[in-house]
């Protein structure tokens, strides 16, 4: 899933975002890895059949990257 930039005056491309079966997993092996995420994974929306999870980070050039998974109810 391709989306906008965060903030206005970004001067950034599209957010890529990666969908991962269990965020959390993906979350502790990155993060061991040396990924540097801007924050812990978090709940962005509560959906009829699902919670949408979602944790952001970087690349080297600062282009904002996402990890999201869509939690069953």
């Amino acid at each position: 899933m391709l989306g906008p930039a965060e903030k206005s005056g970004e001067s950034f491309s599209s957010v890529i975002y990666f969908k991962v079966e269990s965020i959390q997993t993906a979350f502790e092996t990155l993060s061991a890895r040396g990924v540097p995420f801007e924050a812990a994974p978090h709940l962005i929306a509560k959906m009829p059949d699902h919670e949408l999870w979602m944790a952001f980070f970087r690349d080297p050039d600062q282009n904002l990257l996402a990890l999201m998974s869509e939690v069953r109810a």
